[in-house]
């Protein structure tokens, strides 16, 4: 296997450090690498190679494969069209011209600009380090596709295999790929939303008019919600010297990804930066000036915030509403699909020409008792687009499974937090590396006495040997000896949120008699959040 790295384009991410850590070495904030490794460093590099944030690893993928994996029977002709032209679109469009796609290919984008990496918005480009537009993700060689940029999805025709434009016109497809991805969920109330100063940051424009209204030098920040977004916003305030107010909805930052143990050090954290966090409460109302300006906000507790900027950062909005009539269970949970990214129809009945990737998808995942779940991950991303990609042009006996475990990433107040596994699927924690207090430290979580995910804080490079332990079932709490204890770890409640209902708010009607003419209708609500 040889493997090149563009150490022009690499950022020192260190994601492929810690997967495949006898293959790259990140030394004084330089990669070092194998350019030759060995057979046996052949799963790790492929991990590394799909979970770098800017794609610098190149590989020849011939190369990569066993000889069981090939040749395989492959669909090299027809019509593909690949709907959302982000990370997942972008991959998985490369990926069918890897995999000797010949077709005619589309891809069709809502967004004016060719796919860009999403990591950077909350933090380089928000500091300054980088413009917005220096973002782009690089391309190994020029796909041959037919791009559609700023071109919206109205609808899908499944039965007469017709992609609607907002434009009006309809794109033919033999398969089609549907990876729509996400958008943020904005402030409620439309007025109080429209006040200059409120921002979201999603996109390039909105973090480069966050990035503006914070060189402004206001006199505080706002951020509405504690999630990693949030988080990482209200670091690169406190790194600004702006003073910067985090209201969280629930007893700490970060809880509901993490559970409340390591909320617990995340709020802490933000304590010793200098952050106002206010947790156990909301914003009820943003308020505005007589020229519309923002001038801050009341919240549940009665209090008042003044504030200059505020950024809501309250989640995400899956982009399925084109998706209402085309007879897919696509809703608020986002689109349902199997392991191999084949879309699910209302019915649920597996179809064999429309796939899901990326933050749209929910799929089920068999390391966690097969429960549908969805990811807004890069890592997720990037992994669910190659398997779709595959998936749509080979033999049926020849298809992948997306098994990958869960991997991501946040730096905020100068601590780099790396998690595998998910883990809020979990009922205890152990600490088995470190400390809390000295904020280097790693958190294995477990459910019913097996491993299920582990998080760590300064600590990235032992991500890999956990993520072993998450794929075999390892016991709970972990058999071994820990590395810097003092004292014997002792597991705990992991405090992670109940887990919401995925399918809320989905109605099904169910008509007919004969079995034959059985079926079942979506019923969508009439307006979205």
């Amino acid at each position: 296997m040889k493997v090149v790295v563009d150490l022009t384009r690499c950022q020192g991410y260190g994601q492929c450090a810690f997967l495949a850590p006898d293959v790259f070495t990140i030394k004084e904030e330089s990669l070092l690498y194998d350019l030759d490794p060995g057979d046996e460093q052949r799963d790790q590099v492929l991990r590394a190679t799909a979970a770098c944030p800017v794609q610098a690893i190149h590989l020849d993928w011939t190369e990569t494969r066993t000889p069981a994996e090939q040749p395989a029977p492959m669909k090299s002709d027809g019509r593909i069209v690949i709907v959302g032209a982000s990370l997942a679109g972008a991959r998985a469009a490369g990926v069918l011209r890897r995999e000797g796609f010949g077709g005619s290919l589309t891809v069709i984008g809502d967004e004016r600009y060719e796919p860009y990496d999403r990591p950077p918005l909350s933090k380089q480009v928000l500091t300054g380090q980088v413009p917005s537009d220096h973002t782009m993700l690089p391309r190994l060689r020029e796909v041959e596709a037919e791009w559609l940029w700023g071109t919206p999805a109205t609808g899908l025709d499944v039965e007469g295999k017709q992609v609607r434009l907002a434009d009006g016109r309809e794109i033919g497809f033999d398969r089609v790929l549907l990876a729509t991805g996400t958008r943020a969920r904005p402030w409620p109330n439309e007025t109080e939303a429209a006040l200059k100063g409120v921002h979201t940051l999603r996109t390039l424009e909105d973090a480069a008019r966050l990035r503006q209204a914070l060189a402004a030098r206001p006199r505080r920040v706002l951020v509405l919600g504690g999630g990693f977004t949030g988080c990482e916003i209200a670091s690169v305030c406190r790194e600004l010297d702006l003073p910067v107010t985090v209201v969280e909805r629930g007893p700490a930052p970060l809880v509901n990804a993490l559970g409340g143990v390591i909320g617990d050090v995340a709020a802490q954290m933000q304590l010793e930066h200098g952050v106002d966090l206010r947790c156990d409460t909301t914003v009820t109302a943003l308020e505005g000036d007589v020229e519309g300006r923002l001038r801050g906000a009341r919240l549940s507790d009665g209090s008042t915030v003044e504030a200059e900027v505020a950024v809501v950062a309250l989640g995400s909005v899956r982009n399925v509403e084109w998706l209402h009539d085309s007879g897919l269970a696509a809703g608020v949970w986002g689109v349902a699909c199997d392991a191999g990214c084949r879309a699910v129809d209302t019915n649920g009945l597996v179809m064999d020409d429309v796939f899901v990737a990326g933050d749209i998808a929910r799929f089920p995942h068999p390391l966690y008792q097969y429960q549908f779940m969805t990811l807004e991950h890069w890592g997720n991303a990037v992994a669910q687009a190659e398997i779709a990609a595959h998936n749509m042009v080979a033999g049926q006996a020849h298809r992948w499974p997306h098994l990958a475990v869960p991997v991501f990433w946040s730096s905020q107040f100068g601590v780099n937090i790396k998690s595998v596994g998910v883990p809020t699927f979990a009922d205890e924690i152990v600490i088995t590396q470190g400390s809390t207090e000295e904020r280097r430290f790693v958190a294995v979580y477990g459910y019913q006495g097996r491993v299920t995910a582990a998080v760590t804080f300064d600590q990235g490079l032992w991500l890999e040997f956990y993520q072993r332990l998450i794929e075999r079932a390892a016991p709970f709490p972990p058999e071994f000896r820990h590395v810097n204890r003092r004292e014997a770890a002792r597991p705990e409640p992991a405090r992670v949120p109940d887990r919401l209902v995925a399918t809320a708010g989905a109605t099904v009607v169910v008509t007919g008699h004969d079995p034959a003419e059985r079926r079942a209708t979506l019923v969508h609500r009439e307006h979205m959040p």
